[in-house]
């Protein structure tokens, strides 16, 4: 009997619908001014693609490296526990796993992600962590170099067929290799030229996140579907993710991590459920006004701040690394004034589809 195609349509990429746009205001003088715009959106293609049963290029089996990180991909949780002790915290995911999240030292900074007592996805972002056979800050034209990159990658998993198609921006900033039976995407920071983090998984987690678009035959492998309270404790997860992953970048530049401010981190959330309510994305909410104004509303005192929001993307590793390709973001990331974070986080289910709503607020606190 024939396999019967449920579905051949382009998926599109959550992770690259909208960066967002970064403001900065200034308390002293009262000054609001959006310095950077960037809404990169993607439309859906309705064009079916050609059928292929190519399977060259990234499906070239690269051997699997003898040690690093990649090699606990399948193991069992005890693994990774004998490796890196217990960890600091177990977030909520929406794909399924949990995140174990190892934050003791920003130099070693990874979370895990553990389903059903293994390991199916590690993010690693510590300059000092085991990811062979790429390492953090390898120059981009080395990794080139050394690995071969094809814009389609091609997958089976338990007799449906997945392929993942780049485009140019993928394949320049968040490309991916396949070696042994794991899959590897590398964030490459384009101001640096260098492999700034990478994203270790099996082949079902690479499904359910569907970084890239996506063309399959058979059926789609899905993310569970999470009640109300399930998502808001993910969401309040990846607000934490993000403000880690925001100072491991600043002490790798040599900043001072940021402090979490709670009244900060209020406006920020409600930023965010505000552009989901209203499906208005943008810094100015017309309901609440300017960041000055949320900032006011929430008894927030500062010198100076700035906000950089986002939406769609895939997780918290995600966003931040979008953030870091953006300039305007990567000078709020990276901006030695700023002193305290705050971050809102706000997804809700809509047409089928988990829309997903991202707020960093940065303040600067007058000194005592």
């Amino acid at each position: 009997m024939p396999l019967r195609t449920l579905s051949r349509i382009l998926i599109l990429s959550v992770v690259f619908l909208t960066i967002g746009f970064y403001v900065s205001i200034n308390e002293k003088n009262n000054d609001s001014k959006v310095l950077i715009k960037e809404d990169h959106t993607s439309e859906m293609n309705q064009s079916m693609p050609q059928d292929t049963n190519n399977t060259t290029g990234s499906q070239t089996k690269l051997e699997k490296p003898k040690e690093g990180l990649a090699l606990l991909i399948g193991q069992d949780v005890s693994s990774l526990e004998r490796e890196f002790g217990k960890p600091i915290r177990i977030d909520d995911s929406m794909y399924g796993y949990q995140w174990y999240i190892y934050n003791q030292n920003y130099n070693r900074y990874l979370q895990a992600g553990v389903e059903n007592g293994r390991v199916v996805t590690i993010f690693a972002l510590g300059e000092t962590l085991n990811i062979a056979p790429f390492e953090i800050g390898q120059p981009v034209e080395e990794i080139f170099n050394t690995q071969f990159f094809d814009t389609n990658i091609n997958l089976k998993v338990n007799g449906n067929t997945y392929r993942f198609e780049l485009n140019d921006t993928d394949l320049n900033l968040r490309p991916m290799v396949k070696i042994g039976d794991i899959y590897v995407q590398l964030y490459i920071d384009k101001f640096t030229g260098n492999l700034s983090s990478v994203r270790f998984l099996n082949a079902e987690t690479l499904v359910k996140q569907q970084p890239y678009e996506l063309v399959y035959r058979g059926e789609l492998i899905k993310a569970p579907e999470l009640n109300e309270e399930k998502l808001n404790l993910v969401d309040q997860s990846t607000e934490q993710q993000i403000f880690d992953i925001t100072n491991a970048l600043r002490i790798r530049n040599k900043l001072k991590p940021l402090v979490w401010d709670e009244k900060t981190a209020n406006a920020a959330y409600e930023h965010s459920k505000d552009m989901a309510e209203n499906n208005d994305y943008s810094h100015t909410s017309k309901k609440f006004g300017d960041l000055a104004n949320r900032l006011k509303t929430a008894k927030v005192t500062y010198e100076s701040a700035g906000e950089n929001i986002a939406a769609n993307y895939t997780d918290g590793p995600a966003v931040v690394e979008g953030w870091l390709n953006s300039k305007g973001h990567r000078d709020s990331l990276l901006n030695e004034e700023f002193s305290h974070l705050g971050v809102g986080v706000y997804s809700h289910l809509g047409e089928g589809v988990y829309k997903k709503y991202y707020t960093q607020n940065f303040i600067r606190k007058a000194e005592d």
